[in-house]
């Protein structure tokens, strides 16, 4: 099963295909294991105690135990109502792929998986759409809610967003910044993007936002953004400018200048996601987005159950 072809679906009708996709085909991939994908129960401390035999060391509470002069030990409070927030890039660059989807698409999928995943438990779901403004900076806000009915009105919301006019730029770090300020309960944070903005304009956002929450960060790319085909004269146009460039792509030279600095591109987006201390999920057009968010959290999973210090088992 390859992944649903959003654009060229009624609204309604790709609703029930992202639905039916993450409850069949996902879930039955993670069999029950959403750890790493979804905020668990645990998200506030509780007070300190004195070190039992059993417990898990990597609760030790090093500065209450410097004071106290003998191993402490921090517990958790579980917290059964969490929040997961999205911030979705609706910019111009996204409105854009050659693989079966639209980076749009996986936009959507990746929030449809999140939501599904957790709309069982409970738990509340809200957005923020990222969209350009008179400073780059537009936003738009659906409340958290839970409930399946509000889950499937914020996916049609995001279907139907239009598609944002050349030159109408939207700043990612600002958009990571309102998030912070906004949302004040611990849970999860997905921030999903195609990261295309200098890291040095969203690392430091990013790595503010996930002091406070889990932070998921979805990576949407296109194959055509890592390499380019011999096509000729290739006219290309930045979406977010209006800028237009012409590339001889006859020129293998040409072809493979442009591969290195695209994977040199690709690496600094994944350093600045991992030093700001987010997870980091990276999906393609051209890709199985299930099987990709199905692999994330199981080594997740395997990266939480791994002693300090060990590799995952």
């Amino acid at each position: 099963m390859t992944a649903p072809a959003l654009r060229d679906l009624a609204p309604e009708e790709a609703l029930r295909r992202l639905e039916l996709t993450v409850l069949r085909r996902l879930d039955g991939l993670l069999q029950g294991d959403h750890l790493g994908l979804v905020p668990g129960p645990g998200t506030e401390a509780a007070e300190g105690r004195p070190y039992a035999p059993g417990d898990d060391v990597r609760a030790m509470d090093w500065n209450l135990t410097a004071r106290a002069a003998e191993p402490h030990v921090r517990d958790r409070i579980a917290d059964r109502e969490l929040e997961t927030w999205a911030l979705v890039d609706a910019t111009a660059s996204m409105d854009f792929g050659t693989g079966r989807v639209e980076k749009r698409d996986l936009a959507v999928a990746a929030v449809a998986a999140l939501g599904f995943l957790t709309e069982r438990s409970g738990n509340r779901i809200g957005a923020h759409i990222l969209r350009g403004g008179p400073r780059g900076d537009g936003t738009r806000r659906v409340p958290a809610r839970t409930g399946r009915s509000h889950l499937l009105a914020l996916l049609r919301t995001l279907l139907a967003a239009g598609r944002a006019p050349a030159g109408d730029a939207a700043r990612l770090g600002a958009g990571i910044d309102l998030v912070r300020r906004t949302t004040l309960r611990r849970g999860l944070v997905a921030v999903v993007s195609d990261f295309l903005e200098p890291p040095g304009t969203w690392e430091r956002p990013l790595r503010l936002l996930a002091r406070r929450h889990q932070v998921l960060a979805v990576e949407v790319l296109d194959p055509r953004e890592l390499t380019l085909p011999d096509m000729g004269v290739l006219a290309v146009v930045d979406p977010e400018t209006g800028r237009r460039r012409e590339i001889p792509t006859a020129s293998a030279r040409v072809r493979e200048r442009y591969a290195l600095a695209a994977a040199a591109q690709r690496a600094a987006i994944a350093r600045a996601v991992t030093g700001a201390g987010a997870a980091h999920l990276r999906l393609r057009t051209d890709g199985d987005w299930v099987r990709d968010i199905a692999r994330h959290a199981h080594l997740q999973r395997r990266l939480a159950a791994a002693p300090p210090g060990g590799a995952p088992a």
